[in-house]
């Protein structure tokens, strides 16, 4: 599966009036001395083929074959966009041109007439320009020439008279101030942004069941994909009823997806359904009149590589790792979406998770930046991210955890101005006290839980839009926008002390649920309490309390969705509790697969018996059972137990602290920007090889550590560090405490 995207892209000529395409081949400049340098690649208004791509995928979805749109506002991509590049060339050379929509071409403002497929550029210096009208898909440009070629360094605008640079300034229109280009990996002429799709490959069924007009098919795991049908003849109705379960796939009237299709063949022939779906099982009905003689499919894919690793001396937990794994993988789409069964839409709370564990399997940038993207959107902003009003803070917070892996600066400009718009918005929103509360179309997610209070001014949204105003102080800091920074640092801290003086209970050792009327609910709840750990919110006492009277605490209402048990385990991880995170990450995840799960289900409540564990939203089989947020092991393996993590941009500098929790070993490898972090360890020795930035080991011995290629330097009474020097390898012997 790594496989260019490039390789699988479509290559179809669409009509002029929709696309002006055309390629020519490079003829070499005459009289260059210098080597051909330019690479080129299609570009576009940065942000607009994340929307428009995006709002292609989210309008897949289908419920018993009926179309099932998103339910929040979808923007579109702007139709008319000016391009240009300002050019220095010793000598005229050839370029090729192709282009999405209908263009006008300049070279100096001077244009040419039709749509020219290539163009001279003549020698010394200019300015190329070209201003595109698309309405069906996103305006794009490909330029190519020896020494000249579109990348990000082109600039471009939506035409608007009011240039915005990247800083997110502005200014009047004669100060003609351009943002730089998006651009993806579409390298070649022939590419067309449009006729992107992801590669697929063919796989056969497990089992086929035949009975009469009927066939049951088992692909043996949860897959996703085309179903294809072999050997079909005759003329009548043909029936898919999909199931993630046997049970769904048996039940014609409770299933979640199906597909109809006439057959109309005189002769033999294979036929692809057109939808891609999610199943393991398929059970195709027909028409007396119709045969069919196999069934398999076309498994469809995002081409990532996987670079992290994990293994460990417990079978079960390596299990756990390796299902993870695979349901990343059945998520990892076009974008990170949030199921691969029912909703196939981009939740920015699912998305958040997933970059998290991306960080620690793929580090696949591109995916991260399309997905934050297309989940902005454009200006003015008008309801929360997705409606929900935690999902707009996870916006914000993912943005700067991308920044701190990726150490991507470029990004962080381009969603800079989306950012503080989207700020505004929420400050706007703020009650009298200045604190968040629901307001009209305002969804307060937090959690699937039964009877979870969502009134008032709850404690865990003020939490999160103290980080995410910590995370804009951040940018602004990067943006050098001072007074930005000051205004958003000063918001958090005022935010954050009425955090401790509304919520905070000290008979209650923790902070309650909510405000209701100016005062405190009875109730504390485990989601604003776990945050606060992991954010460094608490005192060292607090954490004490919190761990002790809200985490490990059985009459505090459990949690029973993947998606809060991964800020729960890292709360707890954070707090050194490994062990106990290794038994629940075995009883929980474990639990699933004790029933039978190829991927991680989207909620698991092991008081359920038999189908009643598919059911969900008062549906029988509504439940995903291959969700992203249950991939979580794979974040927590990586950061709390081989102990990985950054703390400057892109792994400049990082720590290692590795914890066994209970496992006599564990090896893996952590993915970061300019190559891997490798670790494995044991009781008594750890080795360690990295290819990216300066390192710290720190561990815990009984007895001080030995390393014949490393400084060993004493921290207190049995802690100790070691640097780590990129390129090359430690062996440390020790004594695990």
């Amino acid at each position: 599966m790594k496989k260019s995207i490039l390789d699988k892209c479509l290559t179809a000529l669409c009509s002029a009036s929709a696309v002006m395409f055309a390629l020519l081949t490079i003829v070499p400049a005459i009289g260059h001395a210098q080597a051909p340098t330019a690479k080129a690649t299609w570009i576009w208004y940065p942000g607009d083929y994340e929307i428009w791509l995006s709002n292609k995928m989210q309008n897949r979805r289908t419920e018993r074959g009926s179309f099932f749109p998103p339910f929040w506002k979808l923007d579109s991509h702007y139709a008319l966009i000016d391009f240009h590049k300002d050019y220095n060339l010793a000598a005229a050379e050839e370029a090729e041109i192709a282009v999405e929509g209908q263009y006008n071409l300049k070279i100096d403002g001077k244009a040419f007439t039709g749509y020219p497929k290539s163009i001279t550029l003549p020698a010394g210096k200019h300015r190329i320009s070209l201003k595109v009208y698309n309405q069906g898909s996103v305006p794009a440009v490909f330029v190519k020439s020896p020494h000249i070629a579109t990348d990000s360094t082109w600039l471009v605008t939506f035409e608007d008279k009011e240039w915005i640079d990247a800083s997110g300034k502005t200014s009047d229109v004669s100060a003609t101030q351009y943002v730089p280009a998006g651009a993806w990996n579409f390298n070649e002429a022939a590419s067309l942004p449009s006729q992107f799709h992801l590669p697929t490959i063919p796989q056969k069924a497990v089992s086929l069941d035949k009975k009469g007009h009927s066939i049951l098919v088992d692909f043996g795991k949860e897959t996703f994909g085309y179903v294809k049908l072999h050997g079909v003849k005759g003329k009548g109705k043909i029936t898919l009823y999909y199931g993630e379960s046997k049970e769904e796939a048996l039940d014609t009237q409770g299933g979640e997806l199906l597909d109809k299709i006439e057959a109309d063949q005189s002769q033999t022939g294979d036929i692809t359904i057109n939808g891609s779906r999610a199943f393991r099982y398929v059970n195709v009905q027909y028409d007396d009149d119709v045969n069919i003689n196999d069934v398999s499919m076309l498994y469809e894919y995002s081409p990532v590589e996987q670079r992290g690793s994990f293994r460990c001396s417990d079978e079960q937990i390596n299990k756990i790792w390796d299902v993870a794994a695979y349901t990343m993988q059945l998520n990892t789409r076009e974008f990170f979406i949030d199921g691969i069964k029912r909703d196939r839409w981009v939740w920015s709370g699912d998305a958040a998770q997933s970059y998290l564990m991306n960080y620690y399997l793929y580090f696949d940038s591109p995916t991260v930046k399309r997905t934050i993207s297309a989940l902005r959107g454009k200006d003015p902003v008008t309801s929360h991210i997705n409606t929900i009003m935690d999902y707009t803070f996870y916006w914000f917070i993912s943005i700067y955890d991308y920044y701190q892996h990726s150490g991507d600066q470029a990004f962080i400009k381009q969603s800079y101005p989306g950012m503080q718009s989207m700020m505004n918005y929420c400050l706007s929103r703020r009650n009298a006290n200045g604190l968040m509360q629901g307001q009209a179309g305002d969804w307060v997610f937090i959690d699937w839980a039964d009877g979870l209070s969502k009134k008032g001014e709850v404690s865990f949204e003020q939490l999160l839009l103290c980080r995410s105003l910590e995370t804009m102080a951040l940018c602004a800091n990067i943006m050098k926008d001072p007074k930005a920074a000051a205004k958003y640092s000063a918001l958090a801290k005022d935010l954050k002390a009425k955090l401790f003086t509304y919520y905070w209970n000290a008979q209650k050792h923790a902070l309650v649920h909510s405000r209701i009327n100016g005062k405190q609910t009875d109730n504390v709840t485990r989601y604003a309490n776990m945050f606060g750990i992991f954010f460094n919110y608490f005192n060292e006492a607090q954490k004490q309390d919190v761990k002790k009277y809200v985490l490990m605490n059985d009459k505090v209402q459990k949690i029973t969705t993947p998606y809060m048990r991964f800020y729960e385990l890292e709360a707890l991880c954070a707090m050194g509790e490994q062990g106990y995170v290794l038994k629940q990450m075995k009883d929980y995840w474990g639990g699933m697969l004790n029933l039978g799960a190829t991927s991680f289900w989207e909620e698991y409540n092991p008081d359920k018996k038999g189908a009643e564990h598919y059911a969900m939203y008062g549906r029988p089989f509504g439940k995903s059972l291959c969700h992203a947020w249950g991939a979580s092991p794979i974040y927590l393996l990586g950061k709390y137990y081989l102990g990985v993590k950054p703390t400057a941009p892109a792994y400049q500098t990082y720590v290692i602290e590795p914890q066994l929790g209970g496992l006599q070993w564990m090896e893996g490898a952590v993915p970061t920007p300019n190559g891997d972090i490798k670790v494995n360890v044991t009781t008594q020795q750890i080795k360690v090889s990295a290819q990216t930035g300066t390192g710290t080991l720190r561990i815990k011995s009984k007895t001080k550590p030995v390393c014949n290629d490393a400084t060993i330097k004493t921290i207190a009474n049995g802690a100790y560090e070691i640097s780590i020097q990129k390129g090359k390898d430690y062996t440390i012997n020790y004594t695990a405490i």
